[in-house]
């Protein structure tokens, strides 16, 4: 059992959330902490001149909302929410938080990363911790 899990959840495949969060909830110890944890690209200067004003706020504070309904039934579950490259941004919330296992989702690759998604591939070699992948 773990005592702290990172599941990282990506915004645009919501359809692996709950498979993750059932498998995350099996190894998370009695008094574990699980955090919920997505990350953000950054939007290019050029992209964001042409948005509203305070639009990038806003679709923050929407991610972070949804990650805090995904937390209903996870008791002292938290929510978190950063931008940058998605696998970096993992690997250093995890070594900064002390957390013993991330549970994360794969997309179906294609032939380029065969067995496992980018991000996923980047964080089974380059985490500190255990790294469980779903698929």
């Amino acid at each position: 059992m773990y005592k702290h899990i990172l599941v990282p959840i990506a915004a645009d495949h919501p359809e692996t959330t709950k498979k993750t969060l059932d498998i995350a909830k099996k190894l998370l110890a009695p008094e574990g902490v699980l955090t919920l944890f997505t990350v953000l690209e950054p939007i290019p200067a050029y992209v964001a001149q042409h948005l509203p004003e305070g639009q990038l706020e806003h679709n923050m504070q929407a991610v972070l909302k949804d990650l805090e309904a995904d937390l209903t039934e996870i008791p002292g579950g938290q929510a978190k929410l950063s931008t940058g490259h998605p696998a970096r941004e993992i690997e250093h919330f995890a070594a900064e938080h002390d957390v013993d296992c991330i549970v994360m989702a794969s997309h179906r690759p294609g032939l380029q990363d065969y067995f496992l998604g980018s991000t996923a591939a980047r964080v089974v070699r380059h985490a500190k911790c255990s790294v469980h992948v779903l698929r």
